[in-house]
């Protein structure tokens, strides 16, 4: 897959980043009204005058990425304003660390090559305090692989609509894989010959680190829960992978830079070893007895939620939503020709799910083209991603606005791929 490729150091022959850059197929003009709206006064005033050849082109002042551009993830990427080199040699240095937080994190690297002042500013702890005050830059996908056993990783920007080859090749050589992403940082488990191991790093900077072991130490479900504000994360151990629901829960808190032990889940039988983490608590599907178990990370107890599941749900997701909001996404109907995408959410008062949503047909037949393909889903901030590496398609749904959209260039991913939703930042610290 071709792409900009972010390398993760500063060098007289550049930052490691490749000028291609792979975007979405052709892209609507950014002009509003279509490409034969006549925009000379004189077309204002009489008949329009629609002949190509005589249409006046006019020409717009490049902007760069702003709220507008952020919430619509649609937006044409304008070329870069040029300013005067004795113009940025003078900026006082508080007012270029307001600048250069508000740049793209991925387009940072560009910038570390400039000269020997912009690569110093870009690993200081003061340019880290303005970066960590400015809003994110907006979601991301993460895309993780291996390729004749070097790991592989690619991120696509939903503002930006561009793919963004990062190289994982400061990893340990384990056979590990993707756990999930949450404030910046990425957690990964595996095997380091037979030791089953956890690892925790920031791709931006590239620092990385392997957890303590835990006290019962062998291949688990884990979830990652970043806290910003604490400056801290905690990784969350649930039962054996494998259903020995004997373990006991673990916790690692890195405050304490080690795992406590918590209750023991109750015996149930699992749906998925699919997780999500909303509200300080984390919810898993069971069969039996049907509905949820509920982990509350501030009690460090179980409890069973009876929240019985919509009738004929062939495979179901569990999503986390902003606050308290937890969702259900899975297909329903028990034959091809009747089976549709639908996603509910969870009613906290009547411990139900409500229906909110339904993916449109003509988006379900070109995502899941046979009735028992396998296909992937997560979500974060309200929005819910839909993977088919098959098909090589990539779908995103947003909930507070009820818009579907495609996500270019899936098909130039690995079809073994692990994706996540990724926010890029560089004030994400592993300790």
């Amino acid at each position: 897959m071709d792409g900009v490729v972010v390398g993760g150091g500063s060098s007289d022959s550049g930052s490691g980043v490749s000028s291609s850059q792979e975007r979405c197929p052709k892209q609507v003009s950014p002009i509003r009204g279509g490409g034969s709206r006549n925009t000379s006064p004189m077309g204002r005033v009489g008949s329009r005058n629609t002949s190509p050849s005589r249409q006046k082109v006019v020409k717009t002042k490049p902007r760069g990425l702003d709220e507008e551009t952020v919430s619509t993830f649609g937006k044409a990427i304008h070329p870069d304003v040029h300013m005067e080199d004795n113009i940025w040699a003078m900026l006082p240095e508080d007012l270029l660390n307001e600048i250069l937080a508000r740049v793209p994190p991925f387009m940072i690297f560009r910038l570390r090559s400039v000269c020997k002042r912009w690569n110093s500013i870009l690993q200081d702890s003061s340019f880290l305090k303005f970066h960590s005050r400015v809003p994110s830059h907006g979601p991301c996908l993460l895309t993780f692989w291996k390729n004749s056993q070097t790991p592989q990783c690619s991120v696509f920007s939903l503002p930006l609509k561009i793919w963004y080859r990062i190289p994982f090749s400061f990893l340990p050589q384990w056979a590990f894989w993707l756990v999930g992403s949450s404030g910046g940082l990425v957690c990964f488990s595996g095997l380091d010959g037979l030791t089953f191991k956890t690892l925790v790093c920031n791709p931006l900077t590239q620092a990385w680190r392997t957890l303590p072991s835990m006290h019962y130490n062998q291949q688990r479900q884990l979830i990652m829960v970043v806290d910003r504000m604490e400056r801290s994360f905690k990784v969350i151990a649930t039962s054996d992978i494998y259903g020995d629901n004997s373990l006991p829960t673990e916790v690692y808190d890195s405050k304490l830079d080690r795992w406590l032990v918590h209750q023991i889940m109750p015996a149930v039988n699992l749906c998925s070893s699919k997780m999500a983490y909303c509200d300080s608590r984390l919810y898993l599907e069971t069969l039996s007895p049907l509905g949820l178990m509920m982990y509350r990370l501030d009690t460090g107890y179980w409890e069973h939620i009876p929240a019985k599941f919509p009738r004929s749900l062939l495979d179901g997701y569990l999503v986390a939503g902003t606050q308290k909001r937890l969702f259900l996404v899975g297909r329903i109907g028990l034959y091809s020709t009747l089976q549709s995408m639908r996603i509910w959410e969870l009613d906290h008062a009547k411990v139900m799910w409500v229906e909110i949503s339904r993916m449109p047909p003509k988006y379900f037949r070109v995502l899941l083209r046979l009735s028992a393909e396998r296909f992937e889903c997560f979500g974060q901030d309200n929005l819910i991603c839909f993977t088919s590496w098959n098909q090589g398609k990539g779908l995103i749904y947003d909930v507070d606005k009820k818009v579907w959209s495609w996500i270019a260039g899936c098909a130039h991913q690995s079809y073994n791929s692990q994706v996540c939703f990724y926010e890029p930042r560089f004030d994400a610290s592993i300790y």
